[in-house]
């Protein structure tokens, strides 16, 4: 039986961003990578019985993949968690792996492969303690992505779990939610569709290879993904299911995401797997209530009285994140300094997750020229007085706004989306410049 999280580690989204005293720099995040530029990475990862977290030791100690792949045997078994068997794979590598294949692979089937020192690798997943090193996807990231909740449950959902799935992912899409889920059959498929009705954003994270679909029913589904987000997976593109893959995996659709929501989740339940894991990464758990005699909302009911905050609507989700309640509408794109209308959709965060500095530069307020018709709100003025037309450290914005860090992030992506500032690198921002007669 999964034991289900209990109140001290359902922590605020906030710690999320606030308690990674690293920089983006320091994380080494400058640009994209051509695959040909990770030959020796590529081969690391194709070695059998090394996860994220082997890998990462491996780099600790050796300092690159390089340097990894030219260990001796003795040299690779000082390293916690390495045996004879994967160091004697590690160190026949050169001659075993053929990167070269997989990287054409990849070309051929439309599939990027991204490694985590790259800028396009998603910063919320780069948080968690076991980020994947590669992940193979098909779609892009977008900036909209950061503002993501996973909605996950049981593959034999009720009708009632698949109304409620539909209902509330088609609801946050129109409020620039991304819908994370993994493709599976009940609720998983329920959230994917509810968000692709509004032509929302959604992601599916797979438990096998993006060449190997599971389950086959949802194949066409997972075209219809693809052409409004994206569908990724740790594992290599031809990697058939397994079972263990689909926990393994629950990680990163937690990790991809602020919180996860679950509705219907039988007490032994793989969506319980994901709200463990979602509260050890300090991500926010909700729950759907359900029907008192059902076996299906025992886990949600168990989740609620340990701390998990009960949802009925989207609007429960929404004052979580403080972020305001106004009229649902379809996504418009923006005009470059078109004043804000109320019926426009809640802002989407930007694609990077702030990491706070012990230190952050300082920022001065600059009184600039606001047009009134940009109807800016209170929170909205303060950041934007704080960003200047030189790059500006969203780190000292959430330092010296007092503001938490999402209400910052937030606000941040609504000025980005609107074409008043501009990301500049993995954690600045610029103010551009305004015509005030605009």
């Amino acid at each position: 039986m999964v034991n289900a999280p209990t109140n001290q580690f359902l922590e605020q989204t906030d710690n999320v961003v606030t308690n990674m005293n690293v920089s983006a720099e320091d994380l080494g995040i400058r640009r994209s990578y051509e695959p040909d530029e990770l030959i020796p990475e590529i081969t690391l990862s194709m070695v059998g019985g090394i996860g994220s977290m082997l890998t990462q030791r491996l780099l600790n100690r050796f300092g690159n993949a390089e340097s990894v792949l030219n260990a001796t045997e003795s040299q690779l078994q000082e390293v916690e968690g390495i045996g004879s068997k994967i160091a004697n794979n590690i160190s026949q590598a050169h001659s075993i792996y053929h990167p070269e294949v997989l990287i054409d692979q990849c070309r051929t089937n439309g599939i990027s492969l991204i490694s985590k020192q790259d800028v396009r690798y998603p910063q919320l997943l780069r948080t968690i303690d076991d980020p994947p090193f590669f992940l193979f996807v098909k779609g892009e990231f977008q900036a909209s992505d950061n503002l993501a909740i996973a909605i996950v449950g049981t593959r034999n959902a009720t009708q009632y779990g698949h109304q409620q799935a539909e209902r509330l992912a088609s609801e946050l899409s129109q409020y620039g939610f991304t819908i994370i889920s993994g493709l599976a059959l009940g609720i998983d498929g329920a959230a994917h569709r509810g968000a692709l009705s509004m032509e929302g954003r959604t992601i599916a994270v797979l438990g096998s290879g993006l060449l190997h679909i599971f389950p086959q029913e949802h194949h066409d589904l997972a075209e219809n993904i693809i052409t409004h987000g994206m569908i990724i997976s740790e594992y290599l593109p031809d990697q058939v299911p397994q079972r263990g893959m689909f926990p393994q995996r629950n990680r990163i659709i937690s990790g991809l995401s602020l919180g996860v929501l679950i509705i219907e989740a039988p007490l032994q339940s793989g969506a319980l797997i994901t709200a463990t894991l979602a509260a050890k990464q300090r991500r926010q758990v909700f729950a759907v209530p359900g029907r008192v005699d059902q076996e299906s909302s025992r886990g949600c009911h168990q989740l609620i009285r340990n701390g998990a905050i009960l949802v009925e609507s989207v609007e429960d989700l929404l004052k979580h994140f403080d972020l305001p309640i106004k009229s649902k509408t379809q996504p418009q794109p923006q005009q470059k300094l078109q004043p804000k209308q109320k019926t426009q959709p809640i802002p989407q965060l930007q694609s990077t997750i702030t990491l706070q500095s012990p230190q952050p530069p300082k920022t001065e307020t600059t009184n600039i020229p606001i047009p009134v018709d940009w109807q800016l709100n209170e929170t909205e003025t303060k950041v934007l007085q704080l960003i200047s037309v030189n790059p500006t450290s969203i780190d000292s914005i959430i330092s010296i706004s007092g503001l938490p860090a999402h209400r910052v992030l937030a606000t941040i992506s609504l000025l980005e989306i609107r074409q008043i500032i501009r990301r500049t690198e993995a954690n600045t921002v610029i103010r551009l410049i305004i015509d005030s007669k605009k």
